[in-house]
Order: C-alpha cells, then sequence, then structure tokens
C-alpha cells in the first residue's frame, strides 16, 4: 500500500517529535521491505523510533504496539493521530 502524505503532515511530526521528512522516508522504506507482522521486526523498529525521538518506550507499551499492529488495530487515518 502506498501513501502519500502532505508537506504539513511531516511538518507536524517534526514539530513533535524532531524528526525530520528524510528520516521518516527512510524508515518508512525500511519498513516497506520488511514484514510488519514479524515480532522481531516490529521491536527493532519501535526501538529505532524510540531513540529518533529521544523518548523510552516500556515493554508493556511495545507490546500493546505489536498486539496493534499485527491484529491490524492500527487507525487508519494516520494525520488524525499527530
Amino acid at each position: 500500500m502506498y501513501l502519500r502524505f502532505s508537506d504539513s503532515f511531516f511538518d507536524k511530526v517534526e514539530k513533535k517529535t524532531n524528526v525530520g521528512k528524510q528520516t521518516i522516508l527512510d524508515l518508512a522504506a525500511k519498513l516497506q521491505q520488511n514484514d510488519l507482522k514479524n515480532e522481531t521486526t516490529l521491536r527493532e523498529v519501535i526501538h529505532e523510533l524510540g531513540q529518533m525521538t529521544g523518548r523510552e518506550v516500556s515493554k508493556e507499551k511495545e507490546d500493546k504496539i505489536i498486539e496493534a499492529v499485527v491484529n491490524d488495530k492500527v487507525p487508519k487515518d494516520i494525520d488524525k493521530m499527530i
């Protein structure tokens, strides 16, 4: 699935996380090349995002994120989450 995001979306993300557009696009490319239902891949991505944003993700929160992704419980309208 290919999604298009406006520059305003990237601006919102950068304001909240201090992660730039190119870093986001690089991570998105990595995600497209991997199986997002694979728990190991998801944990690596979560850790990488935590490092990028300077936020620690607890084991409990990490498990909840993985459960949501694996069970397709992630909201489809990402722009409203930001």
